[in-house]
């Protein structure tokens, strides 16, 4: 019955059982009949079944079942048993009533009687119920299913009638629960095994619920359309047991009316139509129904106390006459015999309590809550199973245990979810079951008791205790769900898992006959983990094979072909779970890479996604048809594997540590893998899993790798179905040639540098530049075919810089001498603006990713400026005329300009600044030389001075922002001197000439910045130095942190000492002879006597060749503090 209403058995129904034993039960403290009953506990339900010693000890003369309980129960409570043969008495009654239940049917010849094929049923009470027209519907014969033999018309009887819910599958061999049911079948009241009550009710009594098998006969029609029908010889007098007996029938069936036939000696005297609830105060049948609420509230208690172990079996037993109650523990008993699954009850209890749980695992609606309920029954279940017999139920257990471990759960904390202190295997503790003494709760064991019972559980010592209202409370609490276990983490949640699987691997492996084909592999011996030298790597050629091989093989998966090494028969049980099992534990693996991935224990790893995919492979073989669902596990795990070889590549310098990584291998680990190679040789992913040293192969395995997975979601029609994986692939699959492009650019750079010999370029340098091209070239169609402009843009990027490398080598290969400004060099620069312009485009504007937009026109910007620059500094004046170099010129440091952001606020400023500060500077010098060299067009000359004075102005101005480049700034100042000389020189006029001069003196004052930060290094310099000892340590990160050139410095301050020498001595020259002319102005008077005396201080600093660097510079800056004061003056007397 249990097995028919899973639903309600574990829940909500505190009790199972057959009406026949609830009523014995509640009789208990009126009868001195004896008790013996089988308990069980599922959950927080008690299942109750009739246990006849009797029988069960005949039999065990002939089967050999039960002597230990033969010798128990002879050793302890009844030394000299015999068996009890009933009186004809009582067969005469049987035979009675059968008549009399005929004739009450078909008397009016309404319905034709069912006969019975069992001599069981013919003696048992035979029952029928009856419709509104009077027919009875007559219990189904013991062959008939159980769901034929559900009565049609119960719900007319008020009654609760439930339909039976079956599990899905089959939970044992058909052997085994045929040999079960033939040991419970026969022997008087015994229901053994199947459902066979014609009604199943749901009855609660006071807050007792239970499921209720019942088959009393139940009449109905007219006026009365539900009454029970008793015979009863007018002789006897009702008693008590027969007043509670007729009255718990009618409350269980829920029928209003009892109907009493009495006879004498068969012939009918009257009928008498009784009500249900006035039996309790019939005349010689008087009981309260109070004291019966009591009784049954007590029992259930006194049960539940101490029935505590799931998937034990309990004897209730009570003896003949005997006021005592005694509860033993049969399968503890049975356990200390030589053979522990002797208990017969053991096969059924497990078989419910995995139905239970498979029932529980079944429903969508359930949530974390029941898993601590589910785990228990399946620990429960695994207990009582001996694997050499029951390999399936074991495997199944083990497979569903693994299941209630969410692997692809959130990363969370698991003590949220779940109860902490909930680790024991058992829904109850152990501390629990061991009860002191107690009055409150009824005494269960004292130490007056004589010694045959310290076997028993607990005693009720007095069956009259069982009447007194709470005389025993359920001391033992049961919990609303049961603990589920803590993991403190991903790995320990998987390896649990992976400790179910390798249970149940077990149990299907050892289930399987055909041992003498298996390979000859010992569980105890690890299997080794390949690992191959760069040395013996094929590298990319041999991926490309192996790559090639695994797609042909995912290929034939898909038509159907498998094998199996050790014999399995698809569609066997053993097939079907074992490809469960092999699935989960891929599963399993999967996560433990990913978790040492995000732990950067890459080795580790490494070594987890390389048994994910051994697990994957073996699955692969065994499988006629891939799932969708398993296929895109599959692109999961090459994917992960991907990520691992990538990050080996990455992290080249720890490969140490890695390799031992790789390499340790626990013994679960070596378990489950022989249970693999059974079946396959687990080598088809080799390519993919093998730790190398070569870089190379690394990245080209990891490439192979999101290949893979790319081609099995298109080969499997899955893009469409699955659009992130289809755009992580891709993604992925882009970065990867990004680094292999730029793997192989690094070494063509390397391989450029280490050119000196030959200076030509090498055919291994263009080899290099076409595979990185290739990889470029595809990672960006990657990146577009999933709309990601990012990361496009930055391969686009780096596509310019390999143009620009290339540049670079045919710059390298002209040499020094002779150099000119190549068409080779032109050609790959300008395919290198080509490339940066696309990723600008590809961008469309500075919103999309501010940090790639900016990155991308500095990188166009600096193109600009050094194809500028190397046409400036080698002109090819043997192809182009100069005007043409400087429009080149001129127009790519325009565009340098225009892409150099020098105003947006970012750590890139500085360089921007100081970018365009050199543009502005090249720019004038070209014009001022142009100025010098050009004869002729007055016009060009008059455009190109302004513009050398605009681009000098510009330059000097975004040198002054800066800090750190007063060299720079200086030199900028001196060829504005010059330029001012040179213009001098074209002029006529005193006047002309001396404003030129003043200009160009000003000029020279506004140096005085420059000199203040020069003389603020040194001054720094000199104070550390000057510390002794202990600062000389403290010199080489000085001196390397400092930009201060000191022999640039030297050049630039003698050129500046020489100019400033010649514009003061012009000047001088020019107010003498212009004050002998005019007479002479005061302004230009003091404006004379100051030049004079800077010319002369000087002159004196100039011929003293002792004075250190840092003295000149203050020397310098004294002068120009006294040319600044007199500056006024001196302009206005010129004006």
């Amino acid at each position: 019955m249990a097995y028919d209403f899973i639903d309600s058995v574990g829940n909500d129904v505190d009790v199972v059982s057959d009406s026949e034993n609830i009523k014995k039960l509640l009789k208990i403290p009126y009868s001195k009949s004896h008790v013996s009953m089988a308990v069980h506990r599922i959950g927080r339900t008690l299942l109750l079944d009739e246990l006849d010693i009797q029988e069960l000890f005949m039999r065990s003369s002939q089967t050999g079942d039960w002597t230990w309980l033969k010798e128990f129960y002879q050793r302890l409570i009844d030394q000299k048993w015999q068996r009890k043969k009933k009186s004809k008495e009582h067969w005469y009654q049987k035979a009675i009533l059968s008549k009399f239940l005929y004739y009450s049917i078909n008397g009016d010849g309404a319905a034709q009687p069912v006969p019975s094929t069992s001599k069981q049923h013919q003696e048992g009470p035979v029952s029928g119920e009856g419709d509104e027209a009077g027919e009875a519907s007559w219990p189904a014969p013991f062959e008939m299913p159980s769901s034929l033999s559900e009565d049609p018309g119960a719900s007319n009887q008020g009654s609760v009638p439930l339909e039976p819910s079956y599990i899905v599958g089959h939970v044992a061999s058909a052997p085994k629960e045929q040999n079960l049911t033939t040991l419970f079948n026969d022997g008087e009241n015994s229901q053994g095994l199947k459902n066979d009550f014609v009604r199943n009710i749901l009855w609660t009594f006071e807050d007792i619920h239970m499921l209720v098998g019942s088959n009393m006969p139940i009449f109905g029609g007219g006026r009365y359309p539900a009454v029970s029908l008793r015979l009863r010889d007018n002789n006897k007098p009702i008693n008590v047991l027969t007043g509670i007996d007729y009255w718990l029938d009618n409350l269980i069936c829920n029928v209003p009316e009892l109907v009493m036939c009495f006879h004498v000696n068969g012939i009918v005297q009257k009928y008498e139509m009784i009500k249900t609830e006035d039996i309790p105060n019939l005349e010689n049948s008087n009981f309260s129904t109070k004291v019966i609420k009591d009784i049954a509230q007590n029992i259930l208690s006194f049960l539940k106390s101490n029935c505590t172990k799931e998937g034990h079996t309990y004897w209730l037993f009570k003896a003949s006459g005997s006021d005592i109650v005694k509860l033993y523990d049969l399968t503890t008993l049975c356990e200390e015999t030589e053979d522990k699954y002797q208990n017969p009850f053991t096969m059924p209890v497990a078989i419910l309590l995995y139905k239970v749980a498979c029932n529980m695992m079944l429903k969508k609606n359930q949530n974390k809550k029941h898993y601590g309920t589910i785990r228990t029954l399946l620990l429960n279940c695994l207990k009582l199973l001996d694997n050499g017999r029951h390999p399936q139920i074991i495997a199944s257990a083990n497979y569903m245990l693994s299941e209630l471990f969410q692997l692809d759960e959130p990363k969370k904390e698991d003590s949220t979810d779940f109860p902490i202190n909930g680790n024991s295997d058992e829904s109850y503790s152990e501390e629990e079951e061991e009860m002191p003494d107690s009055d409150e709760n009824g005494s269960y064991s004292n130490s007056s008791d004589p010694p045959d019972d310290n076997k028993a559980v607990a005693i009720i010592k007095s069956v009259g205790e069982l009447s007194v209202p709470e005389k025993y409370k359920s001391v033992h609490r049961i919990r609303p769900s049961c603990a589920f276990p803590v993991c403190h983490g991903t790995e320990e949640r998987c390896r649990l898992v992976l400790n179910y699987v390798l249970e149940g691997l077990k149990s299907v492996d050892s289930s399987i006959k055909k041992e003498s084909d298996l390979p000859a592999a010992d569980p105890s011996t690890p299997i080794p983990l390949k690992y191959e030298d760069e040395s013996t790597s094929g590298g990319p050629e041999c991926l490309e094979k192996q790559m090639a091989l695994f797609l042909d093989k995912m290929g034939s998966f898909q038509k159907g072909k498998h094998s199996s090494q050790s014999g399995m028969i698809p569609g066997s049980w053993q097939y079907k779970m074992k490809l469960q099992l092999i699935l989960k534990s891929s599963k399993a693996y999967y996560v433990l890479s990913d978790a040492a991935m995000i732990l950067q224990k890459y080795g580790r790893a490494l070594r987890y996604i390389k048994l994910a995919l051994q697990c994957h492979d073996t699955y692969c073989c065994l499988c006629a048809s891939m799932l969708p669902e398993v296929l895109v596990f599959l692109c999961q795990c090459l994917t992960l594997c991907g990520d691992i070889q990538l990050m080996l590549a990455q992290n080249a310098n720890n490969r140490a540590a890695y390799l031992e990584e790789y390499n340790y291998q626990t013994k679960e680990d070596q378990e489950i893998l022989h249970s693999l190679h059974r079946e396959s040789r687990c080598q088809v992913f080799a390519w993919a899993t093998d730790l190398s040293t070569d870089l190379e192969c690394q990245l080209s395995v990891s490439c192979k790798c999101y290949e893979a997975a790319y081609e099995i979601l298109l080969f499997s029609n899955l893009k469409s179905q699955n659009p992130e994986q289809h755009v992580q692939v891709l993604k992925r699959m882009g970065n990867i040639r990004n680094e292999i492009g730029v793997f192989y650019m690094n070494q063509a750079a390397a391989v450029q540098t280490e050119r000196v010999g030959n200076k030509t370029v090498s055919t291994t340098e263009q080899q290099l530049w076409k595979k990185s091209f290739s990889c470029f070239e595809e990672g960006i169609q990657n990146f577009e075919s999933i709309d990601d402009a990012t990361n496009a843009a930055l391969l686009l990027c780096n596509t310019g810089r390999l143009m620009r490398i290339c540049a670079q080598a045919h710059c390298a290969a002209e040499g020094d001498f002779k150099r000119e400004f190549s068409p080779e060099e032109a050609l790959y620069y300008n395919k290198a603006i080509d490339y940066y312009l696309k990723a600008l485009r590809s961008l469309g504007k500075r919103d999309v990713h501010p940090a790639v937009w900016d990155s991308v026109n500095w990188e166009l910007s600096t193109t600009y400026f050094t194809m500028a620059t190397l046409q400036q500094d080698y002109a090819p004046l043997s192809r182009k005329a100069q005007e043409q170099i400087e429009k080149e010129v001129s127009e790519a440091m325009m565009k340098s300009l225009k892409y150099c952001d020098i105003d947006t606020v970012s750590a890139r400023q500085p360089l921007c600044q100081y970018r365009a500060a050199t543009i502005h500077h090249r720019l004038a010098s070209m014009y001022h030389s142009c100025l010098r060299n050009q004869v002729g067009d007055e016009h060009l000359r008059k455009q190109h001075r302004v513009l050398a004075d605009l681009h000098y102005s510009k330059a000097v101005r975004l040198f002054q922002l800066l800090k750190d480049a007063p060299c720079e700034l200086l030199r900028v100042q001196l060829e504005r001197v010059a330029f001012a000389e040179f213009q001098m020189a074209s002029q006529n006029s005193s006047a002309g000439k001396l404003k030129t001069l003043f200009g160009a003196l000003d000029i020279m004052a506004k140096t005085k910045g420059a000199f203040q930060l020069i003389k603020k290094e040194l001054v720094a310099e000199s104070e550390l130095t000057s510390e002794g000892k202990s600062a000389a340590e403290n010199m080489s990160p000085t001196d390397s942190s400092t930009s201060l050139n000191k022999d640039e410095v030297l050049k630039l301050l003698s050129i500046f000492e020489s100019r400033m020498s010649f514009i003061l001595l012009q000047s001088i020259k020019l107010l003498t002879s212009t004050k002998k002319k005019t007479g002479g102005i005061n302004e230009e008077e003091a404006v004379l006597q100051t030049n004079k005396q800077v010319y002369s201080l000087l002159l004196r600093a100039t011929a003293n060749r002792s004075l250190t660097l840092l003295e000149r510079v203050e020397v310098i800056l004294n002068l120009l503090e006294q040319l600044t004061q007199n500056s006024d003056t001196g302009s206005a007397g010129i004006q």
